[in-house]
């Protein structure tokens, strides 16, 4: 892409946002920190100063603080829907989109819509009321991002369901962390503010544990500075002619591994606020006629994770794998190439060719870096 190109579309990208309404997300540790509490908070102070603020969708989980907080607030009615013959409150987003309020309150971004809605996630639903030109304030867990996973499952054993692509905290103008030490998280839970008392054993002995806590609220912490970080480098690179750092994730259908590949440079490439790729090259022995129907739904499910999280998926047919690595990069002008750790079967592939080399020395010579992720 040409440089009068890449600027006549960073200026349509700045009109399509100052058209958007503004997004801010309150992002917290765990359960039980006051994102719901601080968003109502908020919704009040607003209201004070005239600002027309509406509370599209609260999960206040019963708790008196937090419940005492909505007297005085105006609150859009739920839409009933009945499922498996069980009547289920879900957020209204076409009365949202009637209403026009000029912020609405929008809790639990990572919630699964039910069958049948209009929307498969509820943060779909904020990105159409943020297109419509509404400003929204919502809460997030750091668990329920996409490409933590790999993290999450490893510091509490815990299979998140319900997740959030990265991209959606990229369209966020502000992130704020509702912090609390650990010890006072846990006096929290002991108390039953979080939970009620038969669940609060069970909580302590699983995901409250101390060592969670801190791990996720490293987390948290870090993916706040991280928004900051991007925001000042956003800014300054408009006005600094600097070559933009791309990203390429380099799997294949055997790659056992290839969402920690994915995830991995997900997270890079967000913390270089810089577009990536997926690339996935089908080689003779990998067409879809000669493969196993598993793998090839391996293939489609980590293609699939990769568009979630803001890939563009490059597939291309070769017979040699480094070789049409070393030409999308050039193509694609790629600044640094993600790939699985040696043990991993693209790279024995890789290995197994004489261009292997040649892929280093070409890539070297376009100043392309090369980063071998572990699990």
């Amino acid at each position: 892409m040409d440089e009068k190109r890449q600027r006549a579309e960073d200026f349509l990208e700045l009109i399509r946002r100052s058209k958007r309404g503004k997004f801010k997300i309150y992002i917290g540790m765990s359960a039980g920190v006051g994102k719901t509490y601080r968003m109502l908070q908020e919704a009040h102070d607003l209201m004070h100063n005239g600002i027309d603020v509406k509370i599209g969708y609260i999960e206040t989980h019963q708790r008196k603080e937090t419940q005492a907080l909505l007297a005085g607030l105006t609150m859009i009615p739920r839409k009933e829907v009945f499922y498996k013959g069980k009547r289920i409150e879900e957020m209204d987003l076409e009365a949202i989109l009637a209403l026009r309020p000029e912020i609405v309150l929008v809790d639990e971004l990572a919630h699964s819509n039910i069958s049948g809605s209009k929307n498969a996630k509820r943060w779909q639903d904020v990105m159409e009321i943020l297109e419509a030109g509404i400003n929204v304030i919502s809460a997030l867990n750091i668990q329920h991002i996409e490409s933590l996973q790999e993290d999450i499952r490893e510091m509490t054993t815990v299979e998140v369901q319900e997740r959030v692509p990265d991209r959606v905290l990229l369209e966020a103008d502000e992130i704020v962390n509702i912090d609390l030490t650990a010890d006072d998280l846990i006096e929290r839970l002991k108390e039953g503010k979080i939970y009620p008392p038969e669940k609060v054993p069970m909580a302590l002995k699983h995901f409250f544990t101390n060592s969670n806590i801190l791990q996720l609220r490293e987390l948290a912490l870090k993916e706040v500075a991280s928004h900051v970080e991007k925001k000042v480098a956003t800014e300054i690179s408009s006005s600094i002619h600097a070559k933009p750092s791309r990203f390429m994730a380099c799997i294949s259908s055997n790659d056992k591994s290839a969402k920690v590949v994915i995830r991995k440079t997900a997270r890079l490439a967000g913390y270089f606020n810089s577009k990536w790729y997926v690339l996935y090259v089908q080689t003779p022995k990998e067409d879809p006629n000669k493969i196993a129907l598993d793998k090839q739904r391996h293939l489609i499910n980590n293609l699939k994770l990769a568009t979630e999280l803001g890939a563009e998926i490059i597939k291309v047919q070769h017979r040699k794998v480094a070789k049409a690595i070393m030409e999308q990069a050039e193509e694609r002008q790629v600044t640094t190439i993600c790939i699985g750790k040696p043990k991993l079967h693209l790279f024995q592939i890789i290995l197994a060719t004489n261009v292997f080399n040649q892929l280093l020395k070409k890539l070297s010579s376009l100043a392309i870096d090369i980063i071998i992720l572990s699990k």
